[in-house]
């Protein structure tokens, strides 16, 4: 074989022949061994390459012409996941004691001196509104605008310290380069400023807010630490952590708007409207973030504000209750969180930084959550407090697409949340930790982790000292809820009225009935004696009629401070109604009932309240008995009584009384119910203090009460004519056999304990269906 057996060649001359070329070619390099196994060794990794390459080119093209599209998927997620790992988000390395301090300097801004413990931050676009001016006024607190690209440069506001675009840029911050320039999460540098500047206290606060009184120490607490407030407010509502699924609250239910929710919510959780089976407690002091009410226009998302207008100009003016106490929220629940009604005590700066990669309507909803998680790293809660501000609402565009990042993913960013863990060793790394595990989970991006690392090594500069870790409860056993650990409140179930969404004609109408019911009843107090225990229906009793009056007093034999029950009599109940006259001066009337007598207020609208209201028309309920012709001394001590106190009346009194009464007879009525106007408290406490010490029967003053204040013939006698009275029941008869939703009241019933109460409320729901929302 000539071509395995060609040795070196040797030198010969040129020659124009190809094979001579050839061998000068050889001749000019030392000779390779040619032979195939070699050749083959020698290229082995060429022809893999190649071979690859085809059989690449082919698998693709036979599975695109096969229409296998899951294979092809499989293979170019494979190329996708490949990809991703060689471009893996970078953990940022902070040498957190080589931060250089970072002064004010009168350099940058003319407040270099400026110090204040109480700041309120706004984002202004626009020039100074009437509510930014009496934000502005405030008192104790400085306001602190932080203009951006849309705010006119001559922006001015006495009282106000602004931060202009050029004045921001002059601070030296590291977050200012992550900055959007048109956008409100700028107020990120005024955050920074009023920390560099000794806040203790920030108010994240909106334009468009004015305080309810001008005074945030109204419901907000304000110093936790305080001696007055850990004697004042030991304790707050906490929502239950019985159901452990349960990891997202809306607060507006708690206060008494069931069918409004807050931007932020997942709309999944939406239709939870139920009011809280019970509460538990939670020691004040440690609530770092208090998340505020706003009267007006709530915090609503585009879904909300959108759908429950009947026309774009209607503007809102929801209402919630500001009677109904604070509440917090435990570890391993959350709620949304806003950036312009909420308090951040400096525990919780940290918490203040609002994301860069995520939509504007997001940005503060996404710091809510993660500022929560956070939180209880170093054993804080958030609490969410009553209307603290009132916003108009200017019924503008409110854009849907800004909100993008909620609606897709809230509800995952909170489950995630709830289950991230970090075994950093100090807050900063677990929050720059927690804020690079969201970015690797896609809540936001890369963006937000260099910009959390900037924003921490500001605050550092800054001179926040970060606060020391807590063990997580998260983690420990949760105690047992028993008896004594339940707290009860039912909130207020606020009409919706305002909302332009037709709901179905029955809702309306029963809605409607309650506006009208506690519009005739909402300054009338209600007065009530309780025979049966105090401590198992009092809270019910408050229940039923405290959604149409404007409170109920409770008298019993038995005082109980913690459920507000007041010592009393039942024979001198009467005595104990001048004290609540003097405590509701501005009340339209008092009704007194005691507990066995069921009142159906829904049949009370057309009575005059200011007339006098007893039970005069009903038989076997107002007696006259002739003294001599009844032979028992107790009525004999009673008519010799009445006879003394009536010959010391006023002349108006005593006339009035003997033109209705004659001298042989006593009156005795049952009294268990009956209506004082306020015009006639005065004569009523007079007559109170004209019997004295006098041991006069409640069943027996009352009457003669009514007879000295007014004629019999004044008496709005028809109001309480029609009640069903029957005091003397057979053995075999059931309240449920002569209960009638169409008189005014039902007497008797006894209510002794919770599932008598139950069964009481689902026989009046034939008057008021809405009652059933209770049980």
């Amino acid at each position: 074989m000539l071509v395995q057996d060609r040795s070196v060649p040797k030198p010969s001359k040129p020659s124009s022949d190809n094979r001579n070329g050839e061998h000068r070619r050889f001749a000019l390099h030392p000779a390779k061994n040619l032979d195939f196994s070699a050749w083959f060794s020698n290229n082995l990794y060429k022809i893999l390459a190649i071979f690859l390459l085809v059989a690449t080119v082919a698998a693709l093209f036979f599975l695109r012409s096969a229409g296998d599209t899951a294979a092809l998927l499989c293979f170019e997620k494979t190329q996708s996941a490949t990809a991703t790992a060689s471009s893996r988000i970078a953990y940022p390395q902070i040498s957190w004691n080589s931060v250089r301090p970072l002064g004010p300097s009168a350099a940058a801004s003319p407040y270099a001196s400026f110090r204040s413990d109480r700041w309120i931050v706004v984002s202004v676009s626009a020039p100074p509104s009437d509510s930014l001016r009496a934000l502005a006024r405030v008192k104790g607190w400085q306001l602190l605008a932080v203009g951006n690209s849309h705010t006119p440069p001559d922006w001015s506001l006495k009282g106000a310290i602004f931060l202009s675009l050029e004045q921001q840029a002059l601070l030296g911050f590291r977050t200012v380069d992550f900055l959007p320039y048109n956008s409100h999460v700028r107020k990120s540098v005024g955050y920074l400023f009023a920390i560099q500047h000794g806040a203790k206290l920030i108010f994240d606060a909106d334009d468009r807010a004015e305080v309810v009184g001008a005074d945030l120490g109204k419901h907000f607490d304000l110093d936790l630490a305080g001696e007055a407030h850990a004697t004042k407010h030991p304790v707050l509502l906490q929502y239950s952590h019985a159901d452990p699924n349960r990891m997202v609250i809306n607060p507006y239910v708690h206060f008494g708007q069931r069918s409004v929710w807050p931007r932020g919510l997942p709309l999944e959780n939406v239709g939870e409207v139920g009011h809280e089976e019970f509460y538990t407690e939670v020691f004040s002091g440690r609530q770092f973030i208090q998340q505020g009410l706003s009267n007006g226009l709530p915090d609503v998302d585009s879904v909300f504000y959108f759908t429950r207008k009947s026309t774009t100009l209607e503007a809102f003016d929801i209402r919630f209750d500001d009677d109904a106490p604070k509440v917090a929220l435990p570890q391993g629940m959350m709620v949304p969180v806003n950036s312009f009604n909420t308090i951040f005590h400096t525990q919780a700066f940290w918490g203040l930084m609002l994301p860069v990669s995520v939509s504007s309507m997001a940005s503060d909803v996404l710091r809510g959550y993660w500022a929560q998680r956070i939180l209880w790293e170093i054993g804080g809660y958030v609490a969410v407090y009553p209307p603290t501000i009132h916003r108009m609402d200017k019924a503008q565009s409110y854009p849907f697409a800004e909100e993008k990042d909620l609606h897709v993913n809230v509800g995952r960013l909170i489950k995630f949340l709830i289950q991230w863990r970090s075994k950093k060793h100090t807050l900063f790394e677990r929050i720059l930790h927690l804020s690079y595990a969201m970015a690797e989970e896609g809540f936001w991006t890369e963006q937000d982790v260099k910009f959390t690392a900037a924003w921490l090594q500001d605050l550092i500069a800054v001179g926040y000292q970060q606060p020391r870790l807590m063990s997580l409860e998260l983690d420990r056993p949760r105690a047992t809820i028993g008896h004594g650990d339940m707290r009860e409140f039912v909130p207020k179930k606020l009409p919706s009225i305002h909302l332009g969404v037709e709901e179905t004609g029955t809702v309306t109408y029963e809605i409607g009935n309650l506006i009208r019911w506690r519009k005739n009843f909402g300054n009338v107090v209600l007065v009530m004696y309780c025979t049966s225990p105090v401590e198992r229906t009092a809270l019910e009793w408050r229940l039923l009629y405290g959604r149409i009056f404007k409170t109920v007093i409770i008298l019993s034999e038995q005082n109980n401070t913690e459920l507000a029950v007041e010592k009393g009599q039942l024979g001198q109940a009467y005595k104990y109604l001048p004290k609540v006259f003097d405590q509701y001066k501005g009340a339209e009337g008092f009704l007194f009932i005691q507990d066995n007598m069921i009142l159906n207020y829904w049949n009370l609208l057309q009575a005059d309240k200011t007339k006098l209201w007893i039970t005069d028309k009903v038989p076997h309920s107002w007696v006259s008995i002739p003294f001599d012709d009844n032979g028992e001394q107790w009525f004999k001590d009673q008519g010799a009584m009445v006879k003394k106190v009536v010959s010391n009346f006023p002349v108006h009194f005593q006339v009035s009384y003997k033109e209705s009464m004659s001298e042989d007879k006593l009156i005795i009525c049952g009294s268990e119910i009956f209506y004082v106007p306020q015009r006639f408290v005065g004569d009523f406490v007079d007559l109170v203090g004209l019997v004295g010490d006098l041991d006069i029967h409640h069943k027996i003053a009352v009457p003669m009460f009514f007879l000295a204040m007014d004629s019999p013939q004044n008496f709005d006698s028809g109001a309480l004519a029609t009640i069903v009275y029957k005091p003397n029941l057979s053995a075999n008869e059931s309240f449920s056999s002569y209960y009638t939703a169409k008189a005014p009241a039902v007497y008797p019933l006894e209510v002794h304990n919770e599932p008598d109460f139950i069964k009481l409320i689902r026989i009046m729901a034939a008057g008021d269906p809405l009652l059933m929302e209770l049980v």
